[in-house]
């Protein structure tokens, strides 16, 4: 991993690089609360992996530089605090400006998409409305159904994970993006109706469950490799 830093018109962020030996499509990495860590670090080595370039910028910079926390109850106040400072006008901008930066790496083709988790699952779904992206993967964004509108923005291919077990997301609302998004080639949803919030988080004993998490990861996998092949 390597830290590059991306220059905003009021700043300057880090910008977080994990590159396989060859050179491939990209994929912008959006943190969940807890900050850029060893969760973000171990979805990324997945992604490498896979033969993609992932770059995870720090979106919490305006607020505290290089903030990142255990996931545990301890930290969950902490945690919450900083989103609710979170710049909504700012951040997204940033993650464009991020955006850019990852397609210019020498290793990236030229392509690039976005995966988000929770908070990062809110802001990559934003991302795919405003700008242009080859793919979009949004896991459990709190977000998403109160902005059902920016749909008719968005024109990449979108796939979005929610739990139907979710405390923080209502069924009913997870309900209401299903059927905003029915009919729409572009769109897929998948529900682990088993599947609380951030299931997939397997650096989070209070949330992370290995059933949701192995199936909706699969279905990212195959995903990914329909719109974003790797190598080609």
């Amino acid at each position: 991993m390597r830290i590059e830093r991306v220059r905003v018109a009021d700043g300057e962020f880090a910008l977080h690089v994990w590159a396989p030996r060859k050179r491939g499509p990209g994929i912008l990495l959006v943190q969940e609360i807890f900050g850029v860590g060893d969760y973000m670090e171990a979805v990324a080595e997945d992604l490498v992996a896979l033969g993609y370039v992932v770059a995870a910028p720090d979106m919490f910079w305006r607020i505290e530089p290089g903030w990142a926390v255990a996931h545990d109850e301890q930290a969950l106040p902490k945690a919450m605090s900083m989103v609710s400072q979170f710049d909504w006008e700012k951040g997204p901008e940033d993650l464009e400006a991020a955006l850019a930066s990852l397609r210019g790496l020498p290793e990236v083709d030229g392509r690039a998409g976005v995966l988000g988790f929770c908070f990062g699952g809110t802001l990559a779904y934003q991302l795919a409305a405003r700008a242009e992206v080859d793919a979009a993967v949004s896991f459990y964004g709190s977000g998403v159904p109160g902005a059902l509108g920016m749909l008719e923005s968005v024109r990449a291919p979108l796939q979005l994970h929610f739990g139907g077990s979710d405390p923080y997301i209502s069924r009913e609302d997870v309900a209401a993006v299903e059927q905003a998004v029915e009919g729409r080639e572009n769109v897929e949803i998948h529900v682990q109706e088993d599947g609380g919030h951030a299931f997939h988080n397997r650096k989070a004993p209070m949330f992370y469950q290995p059933g949701p998490a192995d199936r909706a990861w699969r279905l990212t996998e195959d995903f990914l490799a329909r719109t974003l092949p790797p190598g080609t």
